[in-house]
């Protein structure tokens, strides 16, 4: 079984967002997800692995496989080709809400957007909170 790399750690999330972010707008849009986020979810960021900056956690366990671990409920990283937003879960109400939110690429895992301006927040917030409520009934503490 291979080991998990990303696992919270104490790094400032701070000096990675002024030192990682690669553009103004990038800074300016991580520090203001930073003031969303935390506050839409109460709890502190925290630097998972080298490069994602998570909210709150929770236990899984893979249905595939025996892999388990910790992850964040939500989080974000501010990568060189856009901003990875990991706020979405795969249910009726979120792929509802993709529909709303604006202009945006989809990755595997997660939602890809060049500047927070182009998403409607109201529905990001939305979106949080369905995957928050998911993920919490799916893997309970």
């Amino acid at each position: 079984m291979s080991t998990i790399k990303t696992l919270v750690n104490d790094s400032s999330v701070a000096d990675f967002i002024s030192s990682f972010a690669d553009t103004e707008q990038k800074r300016s849009d991580s520090f203001e997800l930073l003031k969303i986020m935390e506050s839409y979810t109460g709890h502190q960021p925290k630097m998972w692995g080298p490069s994602i900056i998570g909210f709150g956690s929770y236990h899984y366990k893979s249905e595939r496989s025996r892999q388990e671990g910790d992850w964040p409920l939500v989080g974000f990283s501010p990568r060189k080709a856009a901003i990875s937003l990991y706020v979405y879960m795969a249910t009726p109400v979120n792929d509802a809400l993709l529909e709303e939110l604006g202009k945006f690429k989809m990755g595997k895992g997660c939602i890809y957007v060049k500047k927070l301006s182009d998403i409607n927040m109201e529905v990001f917030r939305k979106m949080m909170g369905e995957t928050i409520q998911r993920l919490q009934e799916k893997f309970p503490a």
